[in-house]
């Protein structure tokens, strides 16, 4: 096992559910926390309920640094709108998110990947900062050698998840269009994510 695979793993543990969906997670298998004999389960403070909220949606993104991650409550915050509509919306646009959601890698983790590597493509120019922002009508799509990389031809045919509506994807031509920025409630998370309780995190 990876050490990337037993960090992903022991947060699913710690926060007590199967954060990406997997099947192999091991909260599908038992629901201590990480460590020798796990964790007691207390009930949270307000504090740790937001926490935990802001830990769950920032883990669940490759598990993006705090600094980035405050950086985007700063620009929800800035933007028109409802602040945890749009701090949704920026976490969907980084091109690994969007990556992982056109179903070219089985994991945000491995979007991460081909991303700083070089294998993908914004409007035919190869971008390898993850953390890009895509804007809507950019399209979305891998260079050409690394069409058949077996993490992607197995991810395409992976019935495990769909990729969203606000997105048009040709798994042919390896290519996808963002189309819309997504609502909250568009977005198929496989646990309840309550973005409200990070924006009160943060604004304490």
């Amino acid at each position: 096992m990876s050490k990337r695979t037993q960090v992903k793993y022991k947060l699913s543990r710690r926060l007590g559910e199967n954060l990406w969906g997997r099947p192999k997670s091991p909260t599908n298998r038992r629901e201590s926390g990480p460590g020798q004999h796990g964790q007691r389960r207390r009930k949270l403070s307000d504090f740790g309920v937001q926490l935990q909220a802001k830990q769950k949606l920032k883990g669940y993104y490759g598990n993006i640094t705090e600094k980035q991650f405050h950086r985007y409550y700063e620009d929800a915050v800035g933007a028109k709108g409802d602040t945890s509509e749009n701090l949704i919306a920026l976490l969907e646009s980084r091109l690994d998110a969007v990556v992982y959601r056109m179903k070219f890698v089985p994991t945000v983790f491995a979007a991460r990947q081909v991303v700083n590597h070089g294998h993908v493509l914004v409007n035919s120019k190869r971008v390898n900062i993850p953390s890009y922002r895509v804007k809507e009508g950019d399209v979305i799509s891998l260079k050409e050698k690394s069409k058949q990389m077996n993490i992607v031809l197995d991810a395409i045919v992976s019935p495990e998840r769909d990729v969203p509506d606000y997105m048009e994807v040709d798994h042919n031509k390896m290519e996808g269009t963002y189309v819309r920025s997504p609502k909250l409630e568009d977005v198929p998370y496989p646990v309840t994510m309550e973005p409200n309780l990070v924006i009160e995190f943060y604004s304490r």
